[in-house]
């Protein structure tokens, strides 16, 4: 999940997630502000873990911003969802960060879900403005291969 949240409203966010129910730090939510990474929010009862992703001012940010999918999810909210391609260039960055595989195989799954509709071009315009042609060449030969 990616929320744009401003410092100043870090306390009552974590107050929407009553201690009962959810682990959430309030000093990792204000951290993650500041570094413009993430957090996480944990409901122990289920095992349900939500990872909570702070943007930046990036152009790809504002691009996949821009491209995100508004759907009515409740009677009184909406919530927007990123394209498959920009959901593949995050998982490309987090690869090329911590060389999980579990990043690749997302990746995988998304394409063969997506198939057709997956814009390649807008893929390959920020693979190569992000610096991400090696970990996307390394996808490439693993779904050649049928990894």
């Amino acid at each position: 999940m990616v929320v744009d949240l401003p410092e100043s409203l870090a306390g009552q966010f974590c107050r929407e997630f009553p201690a009962e129910d959810f682990y959430i730090s309030e000093e990792a939510v204000r951290d993650a502000i500041v570094r413009h990474s993430q957090f996480n929010i944990i409901h122990p009862q289920s095992g349900l873990k939500i990872d909570v992703m702070i943007p930046d001012a990036s152009a790809f940010d504002r691009s996949r911003f821009s491209r995100a999918r508004r759907v009515h999810t409740g009677i009184d909210w909406d919530a927007s969802f990123a394209t498959p391609e920009d959901v593949i260039i995050k998982k490309l960055e987090y690869f090329k960060e911590g060389r999980s595989d579990r990043h690749l195989r997302d990746i995988a799954g998304v394409l063969k879900t997506s198939g057709d509709e997956i814009d390649l071009a807008y893929i390959r315009r920020w693979v190569a403005e992000l610096a991400l042609n090696d970990v996307w060449e390394l996808l490439e030969e693993n779904l050649d291969e049928g990894g």
